[in-house]
């Protein structure tokens, strides 16, 4: 099949009778779309092979370009499932499949619409086969842009951002956060399907602009390692301890030994104190326990109180508590974060709210309605409340940024928190019901908040991994996954904004405007091509 536009057919003439290649058969195009969501795969971890997420994104742009609108969706969506399926298998590990198939459906929609777009844009990237790159970078940042606010708040999980935590282009974060990131994943992307395009349009004969793309492919990261970022903090050094309790079993039930977390918690901060005592460790001033670490609300219930004041009161140092607590209605629960004082107990004044609970695990949206597809979204019998409030929690020695387990992933929360005065970004998660896998997936992007907002990182789980991030994004002391850890580390504090904490949404808006410019420019150009004949 060969294609040709009137624009390239000179005045007066007819058009010849062999033109350039048309769309890639359907018989290299479905496997190249395949390739694309596997090669995405393995640039996450836990493979962490971050050059293929360029190579993922040039294999689905280049099985969608010159393809009808339908049939560019549709290998998006199998890109889109070769990807999610397997990069969200940790939801159906005490779920059952149908959580996890409809969410891997509902997220390979999206890269549908990338793919129907990428098919759309195509007179474009044929008539200005320099902006091609461009193009597809754009058109993957609009894409994630609206995948992570739809539907319900959205669900971001598997941005090309998060993929590059060991990648020179995580020092892009610094400028413009994942957004800008993306777009440069992309960008790279989109320079190994022009070097790859131009060589199977000239039929292998243009060795010089194939090699020259090629070679800009590469610069893209290479120019990255210049992007400066701190090293450390260059602030107050305080000394954190973070307590990994562990539980004692995985799973959803996870809740029913909310007695023996809470005791494996206290027990390991009763531990650390006796270290310390005996000059084993050092005297912390923070300690940070995980999302869920006393799923008693300790406001209520005065023996749980009373053990978190024992280790609060033994280790001499206030101690970040992941609750649960009741109300403020009937049937109404918060996930929070709660600074507890050695000596006076809970400060009311320091306490985080989370404010962008998970649909469906967290709260069910039209219950009514999601009970008619599966009775299994009753096992949440009580609706998590959000807070209204930056996580940004004075403890004396610093000033926190506490986010909650995958509100890590929303730009706007972390960066709140910055704004806010943050110099300790502090994620605290709960693991028990996922895996080791889902568990470092969240720890890159961790990593890539440090480096965006120049500020140094922790990440406190129940199970693991836990471990702290330098502002540059390199790892300390990281945790095993299923065991009881106690780490403790001096970091310095950080005051200062990186250009993407003072940016913040500008960079994204821009690249998504981008996007929509060229969607409605190729409804033009489309237009005159059929107006033309």
């Amino acid at each position: 099949m060969t294609t040709i536009t009137q624009d390239e057919v000179p005045a007066g003439r007819a058009a010849p009778a062999v033109a350039r290649p048309g769309p890639l058969p359907l018989r290299v195009a479905a496997p190249a779309a395949l390739a694309a969501g596997l090669a995405l795969l393995a640039a996450f971890p836990p493979y962490g092979v971050w050059p293929l997420a360029p190579v993922g994104v040039a294999l689905l742009a280049a099985a969608a370009h010159r393809r009808r609108i339908r049939a560019g969706a549709g290998l998006g969506f199998l890109t889109g499932v070769a990807l999610f399926a397997p990069l969200l298998s940790w939801t159906n590990l005490h779920t059952g499949y149908l959580p996890w198939v409809l969410l891997s459906l509902l997220q390979a929609g999206y890269l549908a619409l990338l793919g129907a777009a990428t098919a759309w844009v195509s007179p474009l990237a044929d008539r200005w086969r320099a902006t091609w790159p461009a193009l597809t970078g754009v058109l993957w940042v609009g894409q994630e842009a609206l995948r992570d606010r739809t539907p319900f708040g959205g669900f971001p999980w598997g941005r090309l951002a998060f993929s590059q935590d060991d990648s020179p282009l995580l020092r892009l974060a610094g400028l413009g956060g994942a957004p800008l990131v993306t777009f440069a994943v992309a960008l790279t992307g989109g320079l190994l399907l022009g070097a790859a395009w131009c060589w199977w349009d000239g039929r292998g004969r243009r060795w010089a602009p194939v090699a020259g793309l090629a070679a800009a492919a590469v610069a893209v990261p290479a120019a990255a390692l210049g992007v400066p970022v701190a090293a450390a903090g260059p602030g107050v050094a305080v000394t954190v301890a973070i307590v990994q309790g562990n539980v004692p079993r995985l799973g959803l039930d996870f809740n029913a030994q909310r007695q023996a977390v809470l005791n494996n918690h206290v027990e390991a901060t009763i531990e650390l104190a006796a270290a310390v005592t005996a000059g084993r460790q050092r005297q912390p001033d923070l300690v940070v326990w995980p999302e869920n670490s006393s799923d008693i609300d300790p406001l209520r219930d005065g023996t749980a109180g009373a053990r978190i004041s024992q280790a609060a009161d033994a280790v001499r140092a206030p101690i970040l508590v992941g609750v649960v607590l009741r109300g403020p209605g009937a049937g109404q629960v918060r996930n929070a974060g709660i600074l507890w004082r050695p000596g006076t107990g809970p400060d009311l004044a320091q306490l985080y709210t989370k404010r962008h609970p998970v649909p469906f695990a967290e709260y069910v949206p039209m219950r009514e309605l999601a009970r008619m597809v599966s009775s299994q979204v009753d096992r949440v019998r009580a609706d998590f409340v959000p807070g209204s409030e930056p996580g940004v929690l004075h403890t004396g020695a610093a000033v926190l940024g506490d986010v909650i387990c995958f509100e890590v992933a929303y730009d706007e929360v972390v960066r709140d928190t910055v704004t806010g005065g943050a110099q300790l970004l502090v994620v605290q998660t709960n693991n028990a019901t996922f895996d080791v896998a889902e568990a470092r997936q969240q720890l890159a992007m961790v990593r890539l908040r440090a480096v965006e907002h120049g500020r140094p990182a922790l990440m406190a789980s129940t199970v693991g991994v836990s471990g702290f991030v330098a502002p540059d994004g390199r790892v300390s002391d990281a945790t095993g996954f299923n065991t009881r850890a106690v780490v403790v580390r001096q970091v310095r504090l950080a005051d200062g904004r990186t250009l993407a904490t003072r940016v913040g949404l500008w960079p994204e808006v821009a690249l998504a405007a981008l996007a929509v410019t060229a969607l409605a420019g190729a409804a033009v150009l489309r237009r005159r091509h059929r107006a033309g004949g």
